[in-house]
């Protein structure tokens, strides 16, 4: 079986702030996509210990270990969009 990304809104192009489709104008999330998806130019990259939402919080899966940079199974984003 082949890894592919999804051709879903979040990989889109046409995904603004607020998970909104600059095309349709509606509210999108993971599980949509349509005819007018664009692919976007690049996807971030920068997933560590300083972009990740539990970073120096008491849900940190390791909290004598984190530091910017480093990344482990636990990171989570801090924004839903991209």
């Amino acid at each position: 079986m082949a890894i592919r990304l999804a051709n879903n809104c979040i990989n889109c192009d046409n995904l603004m702030d607020g998970n909104i489709c600059a095309i349709h104008k509606v509210m999108v999330n993971t599980h949509y996509t349509c005819d007018n998806f664009e692919m976007k130019a690049k996807l971030n990259d920068e997933r560590n210990c300083v972009t990740c939402s539990r970073y120096q919080e008491s849900d940190c899966a390791n909290p004598d270990k984190a530091a910017p940079g480093m990344l482990c199974a636990a990171w989570a984003p801090q924004q839903a969009n991209a």
